[in-house]
């Protein structure tokens, strides 16, 4: 999946919605929780990797929003997908 600035724009989504829970940590949780739920691996795959060539979480004029890049950060391992044996 090539374009990172939707994917960007879709991780922000979640980041709004948890971001209105009044305790911080539980939305962290939330959008992590969101996002290896919901998103298919290649998708996970394609933020994990802007995100090791842009730690910042900036792609020109589009960007990851604080609690969505600390979210996603925190829960890096978590969110990798897992290699398939038959891989």
């Amino acid at each position: 999946m090539n374009n990172i600035a939707h994917l960007i724009r879709l991780a922000n989504r979640i980041g709004a919605f948890f971001e209105a829970m009044p305790d911080h940590d539980e939305a962290l949780e939330g959008i992590a929780n969101h996002i290896q739920k919901f998103w298919e691996p290649r998708m996970r795959t394609a933020l994990l990797d802007f995100l090791n060539t842009q730690p910042d979480g900036q792609a020109g004029d589009t960007g990851l929003s604080d609690i969505t890049l600390q979210a996603i950060l925190l829960n890096k391992e978590r969110l990798t997908p897992r290699k398939s044996a038959t891989a």
